[in-house]
């Protein structure tokens, strides 16, 4: 699939990568966020300003004459801040507890926003087999908290323009 660059030499945020598993027990997700991180955004975190990634993901049962039926909503966030005395990213996972990882590179902390490894979406004891089921799922870049300094110089700039699609798998349990 080839995308066109939405502005100018940029290219929308899109989700990648999806897969729907299972282990003995959960339903499991994978995904990964690419185009996430435009020069303004790195530039912005560079200078200390925290990011944050939300990430939504709904599976419905479908049914052919009635409304789909909502199994669950996750919502997950990714959250990325620079220290700027011990030169690190700081990133914080919702589903990985909210343990914060340190990383010296940007690259890494990159990584770390971006993927979704093995997410327990529900627990199989939820679904029915035989039955059809859609996932849905989206990113969306939160507001960034500018420190007010920061209000008065880059009011004019939008840094959290960046949301992709909602992206939808279908599969039988």
């Amino acid at each position: 699939m080839t995308m066109l660059p939405g502005k100018m030499y940029a290219q929308d945020a899109m989700l990648a990568n999806i897969i729907v598993t299972n282990t003995r027990d959960d339903l499991l997700l994978y995904l990964s966020v690419r185009n996430a991180f435009p020069s303004k955004i790195e530039r912005a975190i560079d200078s200390g300003v925290p990011a944050t990634f939300s990430i939504f993901i709904n599976l419905y049962r479908v049914r052919s004459f009635w409304p789909d039926k909502q199994i669950v909503e996750v919502d997950v966030t990714h959250s990325i801040k620079f220290d700027n005395l011990k030169k690190e990213y700081i990133v914080t996972r919702s589903w990985e507890e909210n343990r914060s990882q340190a990383v010296k590179s940007f690259k890494e902390a990159k990584k770390l926003m971006t993927e979704i490894d093995s997410l327990a979406v529900v627990p199989l004891s939820q679904l029915e087999k035989g039955m059809q089921y859609q996932i849905s799922t989206k990113a969306k870049l939160s507001k960034l908290t500018l420190p007010l300094y920061l209000h008065y110089v880059l009011f004019f700039v939008s840094l959290w323009d960046i949301e992709t699609d909602w992206y939808t798998i279908d599969f039988i349990y």
